[in-house]
């Protein structure tokens, strides 16, 4: 006696199978920018290319786009349904935001205390 069960086959997984030539494209991609982040990291502590703080900015926006290479490519989200790119962005916007916020308060944080004691502004040699 053999059972038929028509939900035998529900589990099996729907594979993207990309092409080997689509990866290689990432992988490269993925070099140059973690490239290009060594590459300004080095321009704005040499003083080559200093931009301030535009230094994190340009820092952030590299890692964003590593980032969306691997979420599009590695977690197969350009051939999923939208409804999961949709939900990406908005946890992406509210991580964002939380790094906008937080990048506000450490600009706006500044010791306000001002040493009037002489002792403490003096040169002293490093200790052994």
């Amino acid at each position: 006696m053999t059972h038929s069960e028509p939900h035998a086959n529900e589990h099996e997984g729907h594979v993207h199978v990309v092409p080997l030539k689509v990866l290689l494209g990432v992988f490269v991609g993925l070099l140059i920018l973690t490239w290009l982040t060594y590459a300004a990291s080095q321009a704005a502590r040499s003083g080559v290319l200093d931009l301030g703080a535009g230094n994190v900015i340009v820092a952030l926006a590299i890692a964003v786009a590593k980032a969306a290479l691997v979420a599009l490519y590695f977690m197969h989200l350009r051939y999923d349904s939208p409804f999961n790119a949709v939900v990406l962005i908005c946890a992406l916007v509210f991580v964002a935001l939380f790094i906008v916020v937080s990048m506000i308060d450490t600009v706006e944080y500044q010791p306000t205390r001002q040493d009037t004691d002489p002792a403490l502004t003096e040169t002293r040699p490093p200790s052994p």
